[in-house]
């Protein structure tokens, strides 16, 4: 069978030009580290920190019927809201599966701003366009017109604001503004992927290498792959399409319910969902601590008593806590915070605890 061809993003020759780790991921040949994984982790919790991200999708549904159309195909309650506001949420299958999730950006009433997974962008369009019908509404990929630079970390707005000289410090958390930057129209939100503070910049490919440029050479700001990327989510607990969330594993499974307003009047997968949480969950995503160094990895088995009760979805030796943790989807009988259980790695079962996702809290206090 013949091999896909893998695209490449806007940046791609700055990360061959750095010697970046270069691998496969969501269709894309993206950079996973440049040093190393734990440096550019260390780099984000404690500084800054740059990814490109222009892999994402981005999808426009503009028209008339805009808002009503969003509000069905979405988890989360758009309805009314402002200019400026970011919603992450889910589009689900009529049974109550994840077709992906997403942030929706609200430009207004009629015009709607979707941020998709770079390995979903075919699937989710062709699922989108087959919602349309009864609605009044243009969708439209602009994926390809697109690059997008995630700028993380607790020095982020700080090195935005004086080293690119584009205002954001006003910027509340999950909100955007649109601008114009030396002519070009950019969008930049307070929003990532990581648990630290942080902004993404969405705007034309040259924009994209210039403010990447920028933020190199002001030595500032450390490039990072999507190695950390991972490590850094993982650590707070934020879900990723594949592992926590997919067409197997519901958002009530997940403990993403919150993103998915079951008072709104409909949307395309409420009746399953409702029927879950009113039947009562089989099964619940958990964290699990390990006592010993050993790494639990994705798809290993987790035991009670010699049965196998779950999987590991996500595993690592946490960079900032220095434990072995992971997360897991695991009969919910065996769910409950502190129960034990051990996981299957290299055939020797390791002991471990039911813990909460988020094995790092930040400490703001200075």
């Amino acid at each position: 069978m013949e091999q896909a061809t893998l695209k490449r993003t806007c940046l791609y020759d700055k990360h061959a030009a750095l010697g970046a780790q270069i691998a496969p991921f969501g269709g894309f040949e993206m950079p996973i580290q440049y040093k190393d994984i734990v440096t550019e982790h260390q780099a984000v919790r404690n500084a800054c920190g740059m990814f490109d991200v222009s892999h994402m999708g981005e999808v426009s549904i503009t028209g008339p019927d805009a808002e009503r159309f969003v509000q069905h195909i979405f988890t989360n309650n758009v309805a009314g809201a402002p200019y400026g506001s970011i919603f992450y949420g889910m589009l689900l299958y009529p049974e109550g599966g994840v077709v992906d999730d997403l942030l929706v950006y609200v430009k207004s009433a009629t015009n709607y701003f979707l941020v998709i997974n770079a390995a979903n962008i075919d699937k989710d369009m062709a699922w989108i366009e087959a919602q349309r019908e009864g609605f009044d509404v243009n969708i439209e990929n602009l994926s390809e017109q697109f690059g997008e630079l995630a700028v993380q970390g607790p020095k982020a707005e700080a090195v935005i604001e004086r080293v690119l000289g584009i205002p954001c410090k006003d910027l509340a958390f999950y909100t955007f503004t649109e601008l114009e930057h030396r002519g070009e129209p950019i969008l930049i939100s307070r929003t990532g992927y990581t648990g630290e503070d942080g902004f993404e910049l969405y705007g034309s490919h040259a924009f994209i290498n210039q403010v990447w440029d920028a933020l190199l050479e002001s030595g500032e700001v450390e490039p990072c792959g999507l190695g950390c990327r991972d490590t850094l989510r993982f650590e707070v607990g934020l879900p990723l399409y594949g592992n926590e969330l997919s067409q197997d594993i519901t958002p009530l499974e997940a403990g993403l319910g919150m993103f998915c307003k079951l008072d709104k009047e409909e949307f395309i997968g409420k009746e399953a969902l409702a029927q879950m949480k009113a039947e009562g969950l089989k099964r619940k995503i958990v964290g699990i601590e390990l006592s010993s160094r050993a790494i639990p990895r994705h798809g290993y088995d987790v035991e009670v008593d010699g049965v196998v009760i779950g999987t590991v979805t996500t595993g690592y030796n946490s960079i900032s806590t220095g434990k072995s943790v992971c997360m897991a989807l695991i009969d919910k009988r065996y769910a409950e915070l502190g129960n034990n259980v051990q996981v299957r790695i290299h055939k020797r079962l390791q002991d471990g605890v039911v813990t909460k996702k988020r094995f790092y809290e930040k400490n703001y206090k200075k």
